[in-house]
This record gives structure tokens, sequence and C-alpha cells, in this order.
């Protein structure tokens, strides 16, 4: 794809499909788009990832709108092709979540449905085309256009973030107390008598620190994990995509090669969906927990 009037190199072009349209506040005080990965580095923390996010915005507003199409249409009679699909999906989330959650909580079972379909979308767009949107974007004057919001770490740590937030609201909630015990009289219990209370200071700052490090690993992992797995596959779309520039011949081999890994990349894009509903559950579980 070329750029700006030029033909890009190989590694020019792999890092213009991995650069965000970042906009943010330029070192000279303006605000602005960043024109380059090292712009985009200097605007430090207060950057934007816009196309990440418009990109995330849009497909939950279509999840909203297929479910809410879903809910007026649904009626006692024989169901369409496509209420039976919306059907299938809510009782698979919603038999998921009575089978992993122990707890009572209405917002749970509709949080797994979000998180699902919301990650399944975001992860569906790795299968458009890698030089479709980005080509079409270049056309309108926008340097950057990732699309698939997943292979952002900002988005995926992101929808972690908010998964750890409501696993300390419900732990302190629920617990009350408790939430603190665990943190302190777990794996050691401190002696309660004797001589050996001397040392119950220092087994309280040891069981503090080890679950404090349990508990910060639990967002990191959920959104790593989703990030990494994406983001590899993104990479291994565009790295086949290099071969179109070879010729008919490696052209032909690349195409096939992607039409092979689309089709294998569905079951990651559901799997990895799917992986992080289950440990939203799970860790949600876990904060409902009182024993």
């Amino acid at each position: 794809m070329a750029s700006n009037g030029a033909e890009q190199t190989q590694s020019e072009y792999i890092v213009h499909h991995l650069s965000n349209l970042t906009y943010g506040k330029h070192p000279d005080g303006s605000w602005g788009f960043a024109h380059g990965g090292e712009e985009a580095a200097a605007m430090g923390f207060n950057a934007i990832h816009v196309d990440s996010m418009f990109w995330s915005l849009l497909l939950g507003v279509v999840f909203c709108w297929i479910f809410r199409s879903a809910a007026k249409k649904a009626q006692a009679g024989v169901p369409s092709l496509f209420l039976n699909m919306i059907e299938t999906v809510i009782e698979f989330v919603d038999n998921t979540v009575k089978d992993m959650f122990h707890g009572h909580n209405p917002l749970i079972a509709p949080l797994a449905l979000t998180v699902f379909v919301w990650v399944f979308f975001m992860n569906l767009m790795d299968l458009v085309p890698v030089d479709w949107i980005p080509h079409a974007a270049l056309l309108m004057g926008v340097d950057y256009m990732k699309i698939v919001p997943s292979t952002d770490p900002n988005i995926a740590l992101g929808l972690a973030v908010g998964v750890f937030i409501l696993m300390l609201y419900y732990g302190i909630k629920v617990k009350k107390v408790g939430f603190i015990k665990e943190l302190t009289l777990h794996p050691f219990a401190p002696p309660t008598k004797g001589i050996g209370l001397i040392f119950a200071p220092v087994l309280i700052v040891v069981n503090l620190f080890m679950e404090t490090v349990g508990l910060l690993a639990k967002p990191f992992s959920l959104g790593l994990r989703l990030f990494g797995n994406m983001y590899a596959g993104e990479m291994i779309f565009i790295l086949i995509a290099t071969m179109y520039s070879g010729g008919l011949l490696w052209g032909g081999i690349g195409g096939t090669l992607q039409l092979g890994w689309a089709i294998f990349h569905i079951l990651v894009v559901t799997l990895q969906a799917f992986i992080f509903m289950v440990l939203t559950i799970v860790y949600l579980s876990m904060a409902h927990d009182t024993h």
C-alpha cells in the first residue's frame, strides 16, 4: 500500500498497520493527531487512540441494537432464524453463569452476555481484510486506522479494570470485614496466643503482600491474555498480506494461507471471547464467596 504517494517497504507497511490513530497534546502545547510513532509516544498519558475508541463504541452500539431488535421481535410463536440465534447465545451464557457463579446477583448474567458478545464483535473485526479500511482511511486523509479494538492493550486492559473494580466492590460489599481478613490472614494463619504472637505482624504483612500480588494479577492476566492472542492473530494476517507484493505466485500462496488462517481464526475469536467471559464470571464468583 502506498502512503503520501510513496511506495512502502514491508517493514513500513507492518508498522503502519500496527499503529493507532492517536490524538493528544504535542510537546509544543498544541493538540492534534500524531503523524508517527515518535509523535504518539511524545504525547504520553494524555493521548487517546481514536480508532480503538470509535470501533469499540460502534460495536457496542451494534450489540445493543441487535439485542434490542431481538427483544422487540420476541413472541410466543415459532421464532425466526435470527431470534433462534439470539436465544441460543442467551441460553448458552445463562447456563454458563448458572454453572460457575455460586452467589445471588442479577447483574452477573447480563454482564456476562455483554462481555461475551462485545468482545466477540471486537475480535471478529480481525477477519476484515487488513488493507480495506486502512486504505479507505488513507484516501480520506486519515493516516492510521486500526479496526480491531481488542488488539489495543488500552481497550483490553480497560475492560479488565472494569471487571476488577466490580470484584473489589462486591468483595467489600458481600464480605465486609471478611475481605480484609482474606487479604491479611491467608495463606499463613497468624498465631492468636503464646510467644508466636511476636511473629503475627510479620505474617500479616507477608499475607497482605502475597494476596495483593495475586489480586492485581487477575486484571492483568485477564486483559493481557485477550490482547496477546488477538495481537498475534492480527500480526499473522499482516505478515501474510505482505506476500501479495511478491508477484502472482506468492500472492496466490498468500491468499490460500490467509483463507486458511481466517477459518482457523474464527475459533480463536470465539474462544477468546468465551475465556474472557468465563474468567469474569469466576472472578466475580470468588468475590461473592464468603466461606
